[in-house]
């Protein structure tokens, strides 16, 4: 039976005190007389239409026209000539993995600040994750760092475009290029970004996108692989679905997995296709909102915005600095009393419980930011009454204005 790995303070040491706290209990807002949520999806569309044509066809399965249509729609919005569906964001990592013969004895460079399916989905295939900390000014992984991490080992680079931020690609794809390694875009929380022009999904040599309810689009749960490789694309159609031989029906090359989409899922991505730039839209709008209210309170730090690249702010994220003049955990409980429900940042792979004995290596930016990290509510829904709401409850939580 599988065992729980257990981590106590003493063995974290000084680093239990950036581990964030229990989750704050929501209360209604007694302004608006409900509760925010950081997240939630916008199904305002076609999406009842289409899944119900499915029910009334029969095809809820994982054939149907809606697979090949959403696939063919969505790599065209990432610039890419492949999309190939799947069943989670992790799926498309594990199986991007396993299209490049990533296994035992290989290793796969991320960052350590990253949510724990990009580490999880090396593990899978027996590789070691390889870690690296974060740009200060971008949270992404430090592509200065990146070179001092490759061994013989080394084969494939997986960064992570972070709450929507573009991933420093050209240099990236220069490491790569030297080392004739692979590199695989966790684009999970990027649908709609752009660096120097070109699309987030269409630069590594395959990208894998999430469709989980809180992502810029959704099909409740789901994934995408987008590539210009179309063997890549190939062979992950084959093994998303146990990898059936082309020649014979119950007859296998390939160690494969049942990860398909259904075409009820892909129904709803067709839906949600229909409204892509809008959504995209409306989190750069609701950020700039944010930026414009919150820039002059003292302590905030605004979510990262690098020249040349488009930030689609999956999550509308800030730092809680020592100047605000209380924790970050102490705002998220203040801010849950007034209806205001927030996350915070990803826990550093280095600090979790299935991981910390693998890793004696410190990475100061990620703890940091692990530290001081959360994001406010951000879901395309929102209005500008809520927004204004959430950050007049962020001044008034703050010690030097009560």
């Amino acid at each position: 039976m599988i065992k729980r790995v257990e981590l106590n303070l003493k063995e974290l040491g000084e680093l239990a005190k950036i581990i964030p706290g229990e989750e704050p209990e929501l209360e209604i807002s007694p302004t608006l007389r409900k509760i925010i949520p950081v997240c939630e999806p916008k199904l305002d569309g076609n999406e009842l239409k289409y899944v119900t044509k499915c029910f009334e066809t029969s095809w809820i399965s994982s054939a149907g026209e809606n697979i090949q249509k959403f696939e063919e729609e969505f790599a065209q919005a990432c610039g890419a000539k492949y999309g190939v569906s799947c069943t989670s964001g992790t799926a498309a990592l594990h199986l991007a993995l396993a299209i490049l013969g990533v296994g035992r004895g290989d290793e796969v460079i991320i960052p350590t600040f990253t949510m724990i399916a990009t580490a999880n989905a090396v593990t899978y295939t027996g590789a070691k994750p390889v870690l690296v900390d974060s740009e200060p000014n971008t949270w992404n992984i430090n592509v200065k760092k990146i070179e001092e991490k490759i061994t013989h080992r080394t084969k494939v680079i997986m960064p992570v475009h972070t709450y929507g931020h573009p991933a420093d690609m050209d240099k990236i794809l220069d490491i790569a290029k030297k080392y004739n390694l692979y590199v695989v875009e966790d684009a999970a929380e990027a649908h709609g970004s752009e660096y120097k022009g070109r699309k987030i999904g269409s630069m590594g040599d395959i990208a894998c996108f999430s469709f989980y309810a809180n992502k810029i689009i959704t099909t409740g749960e789901g994934g995408m692989l987008t590539t210009n490789n179309k063997e890549m694309a190939k062979i992950a159609r084959g093994l998303r679905g146990h990898a059936f031989s082309e020649e014979r029906h119950f007859w296998h090359n390939y160690i494969g997995f049942n990860y398909r989409m259904t075409n009820l899922q892909a129904a709803i991505g067709l839906a949600q296709m229909e409204k892509f730039d809008e959504n995209v839209r409306r989190r750069i709008q609701n950020a700039k909102l944010y930026n414009s209210m919150l820039k002059n309170i003292k302590g905030i730090t605004l979510p990262p915005q690098t020249n040349g690249v488009k930030n689609v702010y999956w999550m509308y994220s800030i730092l809680v600095n020592d100047e605000f003049g209380i924790t970050r955990d102490e705002l998220r409980k203040r801010l849950a009393k007034r209806g205001v429900e927030t996350r915070t940042f990803f826990i550093p792979i280095h600090l979790q419980p299935i991981y910390f004995r693998r890793y004696k290596e410190r990475f100061p930016v990620a703890e940091e930011l692990c530290r001081k990290g959360m994001y406010l509510p951000s879901a395309s829904t929102l209005t500008k009454e809520e927004i204004e709401y959430v950050v007049e409850s962020i001044a008034t939580c703050a010690p030097h204005v009560m």
